[in-house]
């Protein structure tokens, strides 16, 4: 794509449609931001082809003056497709927040709701403005879901889905009466689908047959379908750990059911995006992982740009607020946050060598008694005494050490 001009697919109340957004770009000392629309209109189409007729053969907008248009109007047809980055559903987004804030939620959410926040700013839409600001919450999202935690946290999300199931209808309508559909040149638009059409790849007829039917009203499952199973296929788990700040990505597998990392003497290589390490496993081999017989495909997927990151909840391990709570009592701590930490910290010290972490859980001590109690109740088993300011420091230290074994990328 030419460089700071990128397709953008906008889900709205009539469906989705597509338009080109000019990310903000500094000429002449000043900051620009721009879609491609003029006046009060925004242009949107409802298929490429349009998009690149129109931008072919009108040059009365708002992006004309960009310093990259040029290269933007000699593009192929599906050099103009959204990729997946910049498809965002908008009219879904009071269902995307009903949902619990893990990474995934609030990441996603970020996204679309920095697009709504760019329209809002350039096409001057007050009432969408006044909506994003009446709560903290919005402003919390670029933070992670580490903004959302504890009780201050969970309330920050309530009032961020109580504002949106309430108010986004009037975000929609404000959006709704931007988009403008400008009329085609007949003549690019057929020459814009003969493009497009001789550019796709021709289909064997008798592999066409034997094709499952999908249904189009099924929503897929993510994790399920991720590569037709390719990271199960090579044994091998993506991982997320959110740090206080930080969220960080890695990989995990395990061997004679002993866990290794991708990473060497005892450190784990971490990323802060799928993209980084994506990059990294197509460049580096120098790590343990890269004796694995099967790492030729993750690094051979990786070269080809095919490579897709994504974690399901069970590899995503969220690490603040846990101490906290645990200052708190056994009832403040959240078991399967509390269970996935101990797992963490567990593999890691063992993939090292270092069995530290076993002795500080060692149900013995006041913090792995504290732990067992959280992980495995039993109503004849005593309760751990406050106050649990012990407990909390001993599980600080394990994040500690914890994180000195990360070697941030």
């Amino acid at each position: 794509m030419a460089q700071d001009i990128v397709p953008v697919e906008l889900g709205l109340t009539e469906g989705d449609v597509l338009t080109l957004w000019a990310p903000r770009w500094r000429e002449d000392g000043e900051e620009w931001e721009a879609f491609l629309g003029h006046g009060e209109h925004l242009y949107c189409f409802d298929e490429v082809a349009e998009l690149a007729a129109f931008i072919r053969t009108v040059d009365e907008h708002d992006l004309v003056e960009h310093p990259a248009w040029p290269a933007v109007t000699s593009l192929a047809v599906a050099e103009l497709e959204p990729d997946e980055d910049h498809r965002y559903d908008i009219v879904g987004v009071p269902e995307l927040a009903a949902g619990e804030p893990d990474a995934w939620t609030v990441n996603q959410l970020d996204d679309v709701l920095q697009m709504v926040g760019a329209l809002a700013e350039v096409c001057e839409l007050d009432k969408v403005t006044e909506v994003l600001d009446s709560t903290d919450g919005f402003a919390a999202l670029p933070a992670g879901p580490t903004a959302f935690l504890g009780k201050d946290g969970r309330k920050l999300w309530d009032d961020l889905g109580t504002v949106l199931a309430e108010r986004w209808d009037d975000v929609l309508d404000a959006l709704d009466g931007l988009v403008f559909v400008p009329e085609v040149d007949e003549e690019a638009l057929e020459t814009a689908r003969d493009e497009l059409l001789a550019a796709q790849p021709d289909d064997d007829p008798e592999e066409t047959d034997d094709l499952d039917v999908v249904d189009e009203d099924e929503e897929p499952d993510a994790d399920a379908a991720h590569e037709d199973g390719f990271w199960e296929n090579v044994g091998i788990d993506p991982i997320t750990i959110i740090t206080s700040g930080e969220e960080l990505h890695s990989l995990r597998c395990y061997l004679d059911d002993k866990p290794l990392f991708l990473g060497s003497g005892g450190k784990i290589d971490v990323f802060t995006s799928p993209r980084a390490l994506a990059r990294f496993l197509a460049e580096d081999t120098d790590h343990d992982m890269a004796a694995l017989s099967t790492f030729e495909e993750v690094q051979q997927a990786a070269v080809a740009g095919e490579l897709e990151i994504t974690v399901s909840d069970d590899n995503t391990y969220v690490l603040p607020g846990i101490a906290d709570d645990i200052a708190d009592g056994p009832s403040a701590v959240d078991p399967a946050q509390l269970e996935l930490a101990v797992e963490l910290f567990t593999d890691a010290a063992d993939a090292a060598g270092d069995d530290s972490v076993d002795v500080a859980l060692v149900s013995s001590s006041p913090l792995g008694w504290f732990v067992d109690f959280v992980l495995r109740p039993n109503p004849t088993r005593l309760a751990p005494s406050p106050p649990f300011d012990g407990e909390a420091a001993a599980w600080r230290e394990l994040e500690a050490g914890f994180d000195d074994r990360l070697r941030r990328r």
